[in-house]
Parts: structure tokens; sequence; C-alpha cells
């Protein structure tokens, strides 16, 4: 089973609360591909938008699909809303990885994307995460109360679905008024988990994607307090080398890359 190595992991990291949008490229070079598949794709590179809650996912993602295709794959990781407008003002983008169906369904409407370019790649789930090296112990929203939790780190809920279903999660327990003064907004999913990995906040919301290869502790927020989290993929035919983004978007949600997708938490209902 591939991990992730913890000075990667600290890098996407450090990207994300510099610049709240993370770029980053993966299956430099050849990376073992074959000769008949690497010769077509030798040269060629797609750019692909996506919610930071695939980073490691993707890390692992892109040099399968290199040594696949001989195809580079650049990452540009953000909130699904700040994408979804990158998007709509013509940002070269082959391929879009929301954390929700919306966002698409938007620019399904507005006849960015067609309808059966589009694809549910796993459902994520809500995590909160502390430091692995400190004091507290958070087992469920209810323990946000603690007057040790001084500071709680969550995506921007107005273009973060992460944020916003931890926004819903804390409604529905009754507990987003209380807890308000302690909230600290983050750009994205991947910038909060930042946030608690530094200390600047003492537990985040986060997806269980980047949970599960982390080195903190973690706890599931039950999914029945926060809509589902549908997390769905466009291709953008109009854009140049779409067929290699569409190439893509095969790959993950196929035989080769579901393996990936599911050891990181998107499973498919």
């Amino acid at each position: 089973m591939a991990t992730i190595p913890a000075a990667r992991r600290r890098t996407l990291l450090a990207a994300a609360l510099i610049v709240g949008v993370a770029f980053f490229v993966v299956g430099c070079g050849d990376g073992g591909a074959t000769a008949a598949d690497g010769a077509k794709g030798a040269g060629v590179s797609i750019t692909v938008s996506a919610a930071s809650d695939l980073a490691l996912a993707l890390d692992e993602l892109g040099p399968l699909f290199t040594s696949e295709t001989g195809v580079r794959v650049v990452v540009n990781l953000g909130s699904s809303g700040q994408l979804a407008q990158q998007i709509e003002q013509g940002a070269p983008v082959q391929v879009f990885f929301s954390a929700n169906r919306g966002y698409v369904d938007e620019l399904v409407e507005k006849g960015i994307v067609q309808e059966g370019d589009t694809a549910l790649y796993g459902v994520g789930r809500v995590t909160l995460w502390t430091r692995a090296n400190g004091p507290l112990r958070i087992g469920s929203v209810e323990d946000l109360t603690d007057p040790a939790v001084k500071r709680i780190a969550i995506a921007n809920p107005d273009h973060a679905p992460y944020g916003k279903a931890a926004r819903e999660a804390l409604e529905s327990a009754g507990l987003w008024e209380q807890l308000q003064p302690k909230i600290v907004l983050a750009e994205n999913v991947l910038q909060a988990l930042q946030f608690a990995d530094s200390g600047n906040a003492d537990v985040a919301f986060v997806a269980r994607s980047l949970s599960v290869q982390g080195e903190g502790r973690w706890t599931l927020v039950p999914a029945d307090l926060h809509k589902p989290i549908e997390q769905t993929l466009a291709v953008i035919a109009s854009a140049p080398q779409a067929e290699w983004g569409r190439r893509f978007a095969e790959f993950v949600n196929g035989p080769a890359g579901r393996p990936v997708l599911d050891r990181y938490g998107f499973e498919l209902p």
C-alpha cells in the first residue's frame, strides 16, 4: 500500500497556508510510460482543478496515469467554489474535481460542461482532527464546547463544501451560534487542516481523505448531521487536450484509480 511521505504532506499543507490555492505537478518525466502509450502522450500536460481534499489522492493518481500514458498532470488545488469560478472565467482546465455536485451542476446549467461529461467519484466524510501530540481528545461535535477548545478551523462555507458541511453539522447539533466566537475560517479544507497542524487552531473540521494517512487524531462526524457530500467530476470538453482530460477522469474512476480513491475514503454509494 502506497503512502504519502510526511515531507510531501507538509509541502502541500504549507502551500495551502501561503496562497490558499496550491499548484503541484505529478507524473514528471516519462514516469515509466509504455512505449505505445508514452509516445502518444509524450510532451502533453493537462491541468486538473481539484477540491483540496483530493491533494494526497492525486499525489498518487497522477504518477500512475503518467506511467500509463506519458501525460504530465498539473494539479490546481482550492475550494470548489473558487475553482468553478476560475473555470467560468476561462481557466485552461481539462478536468474539474468538485467536492460537491452543486458546482458541477451550475457549470452544466451555464453550458460550460455537458451533462454526459460528469460523474460521481465518491461520497466524502467530515472528520474532527487534532494534533497527535496535543492534550485534546475530541470524540464528538459536542466536545467542541469544552473551554479548552479555543479555536476551531473550518473551510469557508461560502465556497467550500466541507466548510458548508461543517456548518450544517454544528447547526444540526444546535451549536453553531454558541461556537461562533471560536470559529477560524480557512480558504479550503486543506488550509483548515494546516491551521490545526501548525497550532493556529486547536481542532479542525477536515476531510477523511486528508485524515487517513495523517499524523493526527481524528473522528468521523456523523453523516446524518449534514447533507451528503457528493463529490463530482467534470470534463471540460472545450478545453485543449480535452480527450486526455477525459482519459484521466476515466482512469481515476476506473479499475486503476478506484482502489486509491477507496483507500482515501471516497466511497461510491
